[in-house]
């Protein structure tokens, strides 16, 4: 028991606890509108949600959505630490005059985002990989003879890819998720401080903005970051779902685009958008909110702690 009240009285430890619920949150609130993005991105056609959705129901069953939702449950705390922990380190290491207050300049967030960005690639990369694989994977028994395996879980899918393409097979598409990941992530950032301090004057420097303030600021910054990024994410998307058996070598960026828009035009690009941004705001509004709450829960029971012990 020492040693959980000594690592949540860190910020390491109040960080790690406080991304675990954040992320745990925005994945079980945003996941079915992921697995619909995803094949949206894949299809050959322009197929809306709604029919993709339907096709779901009617052949897999309403299960499918959820499919490889055990990939970012389990790295989700461990991410979300990282990422929001970075972000602090960096967007202060950013700003020249944060000595002087108590919250990083927009320039500082929007650094610190894309520097976070950056390192977030390493972690999401390979996670994103096998969720991706196990969204495309259908029940459907015609469907099933066109893939190369059908796969029982993250762990299997894991593996297969190791055992055949080794180490570097699982970074397949790490190139362009820093890519879109770097910017994406300056924005986001940058926009969620932006929008928390316009719907809330002050609260960047009480910490004390409202539930609606943390749902709307979190959610524009999810929609923000989404938009700039998302051509770059159906490429991404394209690279990871192809296995080995398909595409022993890796498709790199510029082929995978070319061949794309000579089969279906630059509309691809932005095929699934829709459903993205509904996605987006839900799930970066839950995070935020999530994340803030426990943030200020943790704080303030260190505090009671610290006034107890005085007593």
């Amino acid at each position: 028991m020492d040693t959980w009240a000594n690592f949540l009285t860190c910020s390491w430890g109040k960080e790690f606890v406080a991304g675990a619920f954040g992320g745990t949150a925005g994945v079980v609130a945003g996941y079915p509108l992921d697995t619909l993005r995803i094949r949206q991105q894949q299809h050959a056609s322009n197929c809306s949600a709604i029919s993709i959705l339907r096709g779901v129901f009617a052949s897999e069953g309403s299960f499918a959505l959820y499919r490889g939702m055990a990939a970012p449950l389990a790295s989700v705390a461990f991410q979300n630490a990282i990422a929001f922990k970075t972000y602090a380190i960096l967007s202060q290491a950013f700003d020249t005059n944060f000595q002087t207050n108590n919250h990083p300049s927009y320039t500082g967030a929007a650094l610190g985002g894309i520097g976070t960005g950056v390192i977030q690639s390493i972690l999401i990369s390979p996670v994103e990989l096998v969720k991706i694989r196990l969204q495309l994977q259908s029940n459907n028994t015609h469907e099933k003879n066109k893939q190369s395996g059908n796969y029982k879980g993250s762990a299997d899918i894991a593996g297969s890819i190791i055992r055949t393409e080794g180490w570097r097979g699982i970074y397949r598409g790490f190139t362009i998720t820093v890519l879109r990941d770097a910017p994406s992530y300056g924005i986001y950032f940058w926009t969620y401080e932006f929008m928390r301090e316009n719907l809330h004057k002050g609260c960047r420097k009480t910490g004390q903005e409202s539930f609606r303030t943390m749902l709307t600021a979190g959610g524009l910054a999810g929609v923000a970051s989404w938009i700039c990024c998302y051509p770059l994410d159906v490429i991404k998307t394209r690279i990871q779902a192809q296995s080995y058996s398909s595409q022993p070598k890796s498709m790199g960026i510029g082929e995978c685009f070319r061949r794309s828009v000579k089969e279906e035009g630059y509309s691809f690009l932005w095929r699934g958008l829709g459903t993205t941004v509904a996605r987006a705001f839900i799930v970066n509004g839950v995070i935020f909110t999530a994340y803030e709450t426990a943030l200020r829960c943790l704080v303030n029971d260190n505090k009671s702690c610290s006034n107890s012990n005085r007593k």
